[in-house]
């Protein structure tokens, strides 16, 4: 099977509000993610849990049609925030220090809120959009190509997520500014979509009538990772939720 997703990896610090008229934030959508262990399905289930005690309790008083402000509290009180809280400065420190030095610096952080004598800062994210630089500045990569054996190209993965969506339906991923994607996103950055998005969904291709780049979006292709709508460096690409339920489904997993 073959998949991809993006990692909520913030922390509790960017942990939003979890409630709101009509609905609420539970498990991976909200970034209940412990990134220094890679787990994530034991808070996710506990939030879940919350959820629906705070929801039940609410249909119990007659409050059907009222914002679920007991689930965000449950979730603030609970040990989800406990241990998140222990880790919320790793990924900080490994993004703004590097892989040695940021993995010691979140190591001792770690350990010192773990004998409650932590340190008294919680540090800020980057947006990860922010961190894409001009093409210019960089040399090509070149990337080996796919043996067929322990490699595949994207179109071979992606048959393997038996990812589907309705020919007819409206398309889920939307450019915003056309113009911005072409001046920007392929003259300045080299058309990254092409690269970032793990299921060959973006294309650059030339327009036979006139030679000019003409931007391909495959939107069939889509395994719902939403890299596009996190790392396009104009945020100008935007995931939708898809008309009746398309996408990858995994049989196996």
């Amino acid at each position: 099977a073959y998949g991809a997703r993006v990692i909520n990896e913030g922390g509790w610090q960017s942990v939003p509000k979890l409630a709101f008229p009509g609905g609420a934030l539970i498990g991976c959508a909200a970034g209940f993610v412990n990134v220094p262990r890679i787990k994530g399905s034991h808070t996710a289930m506990k939030s879940g849990m919350l959820a629906a005690e705070s929801l039940a309790a609410a249909i119990a008083a007659g409050h059907e049609h009222t914002e679920l402000m007991d689930y965000d509290a449950a979730v603030r009180d609970s040990w989800i925030a406990k241990e998140l809280k222990l880790v919320q400065n790793a990924q900080p420190a490994v993004a703004k220090w590097g892989e040695d030095l940021g993995t010691v610096i979140a190591g001792i952080d770690m350990w010192m809120r773990t004998l409650k004598i932590g340190l008294p800062i919680s540090m800020k994210h980057h947006r990860d959009y922010e961190m894409l630089q001009r093409a210019d500045l960089y040399r090509p990569i070149a990337y080996p190509k796919p043996d067929g054996k322990l490699s595949f190209d994207k179109l071979t993965n992606v048959s393997f997520s038996y990812t589907n969506h309705a020919e007819d339906q409206p398309v889920h991923l939307k450019v915003k500014d056309m113009e911005l994607q072409k001046v920007s996103e392929l003259g300045e950055y080299a058309g990254p979509s092409n690269r970032y998005c793990p299921a060959g969904v973006y294309e650059w291709l030339v327009d036979e009538d006139s030679g000019e780049p003409k931007f391909q979006i495959n939107s069939q292709n889509c395994v719902h990772c939403k890299t596009c709508d996190i790392k396009d460096p104009n945020q100008n690409i935007e995931w939708t939720t898809p008309e009746g339920g398309g996408g990858p489904n995994y049989p196996n997993m």
